[in-house]
């Protein structure tokens, strides 16, 4: 704690030397805390990450997924195809057959917050939260007593259903019985999955375009997220950064365009390439950068 500056506003830099305590005194000294979390907030819940070794990009069993050769290449190449908007609209089995434990899972509510969303939620309570952006889809944050207009779903959530061409809504418990019964388990974990992938069509429109209401690589963010950021981003004087990687863009504009102190909370120093300086060495799990007006991040 004594290595922290108390002017939290000013161009002040300065290391925690792997204190969570030392961010707890710098947490009470804040009255405006925002907080960018991604998917490192809800491993504890038993959700994998995306990005670390043993996370779903990693693991994905690809040879498994119901795709042309090309697309089987294309998702070897890079992961993150399987959630892209143009595979998506080529082939809906790809999406629909990774997301099928999440979707599942969400319905029978089986994962639950974690100490990460507690923690936000307890920010709330002492009157200092001003936003929670968070990336992941889970819902978790949702379950805390966090009001919904202080929680930002940068990428959607998993919670809702709709059709990607008409944009209906789709009754959520409906469409996840759907997924049960028509779209195979690639993990081979659910022996009661049927052992080829069939279309869920929309009954607005019958096109088999209907996924979770997140936000498919390509696609737009809303305009709500580009107009939360342009109000809270000056009334910041602290900006919590939790188990991200920061690599996905735009949501991560949030930690470049903060002009506060930033709190990074993470099992790696990330976001070197937006900006945001360790100085000369960095502390596992807590880092803390600072920068102010006209100064370097």
């Amino acid at each position: 704690p004594d290595s922290l500056s108390s002017n939290v506003n000013g161009p002040t830099t300065a290391m925690l030397p792997g204190s969570l305590s030392a961010v707890a005194s710098l947490l009470l000294r804040c009255r405006s805390v925002g907080v960018l979390s991604g998917a490192g907030a809800s491993v504890a819940a038993g959700i994998p990450d995306f990005r670390s070794p043993t996370g779903m990009y990693a693991t994905l069993p690809v040879d498994q997924l119901t795709c042309t050769e090309r697309q089987h290449a294309l998702i070897r190449a890079d992961p993150t195809c399987v959630v892209e908007r143009g595979m998506f609209g080529a082939n809906q089995f790809t999406y629909l057959e990774v997301r099928r434990p999440f979707i599942l899972g969400t319905h029978e509510s089986k994962w639950k917050a974690t100490a990460a969303h507690l923690l936000f939620e307890r920010l709330h309570a002492l009157g200092k939260l001003r936003r929670l952006y968070t990336q992941n889809i889970d819902g978790l944050d949702l379950q805390t007593q966090i009001p919904r207009d202080k929680i930002d779903c940068v990428h959607g959530t998993l919670g809702r259903a709709l059709c990607e061409a008409c944009e209906s809504e789709a009754d959520h418990g409906r469409f996840a019985e759907l997924v049960r019964a028509n779209i195979k388990d690639i993990y081979d974990v659910n022996t009661s999955a049927p052992p080829e992938s069939s279309h869920i069509t929309c009954s607005a429109c019958g096109r088999p375009t209907v996924e979770l209401s997140t936000v498919l690589f390509g696609s737009p963010l809303p305009e709500e997220f580009f107009e939360r950021l342009e109000e809270d981003i000056p009334a910041l004087d602290l900006l919590l950064i939790v188990g991200t990687f920061l690599v996905v863009s735009p949501s991560n504009r949030v930690a470049a365009l903060a002009r506060c102190t930033r709190v990074v909370i993470n099992n790696e120093p990330v976001g070197r390439e937006l900006g945001l300086s360790y100085g000369l060495s960095h502390v596992s799990y807590v880092e803390l950068v600072a920068g102010g007006e006209g100064g370097s991040p």
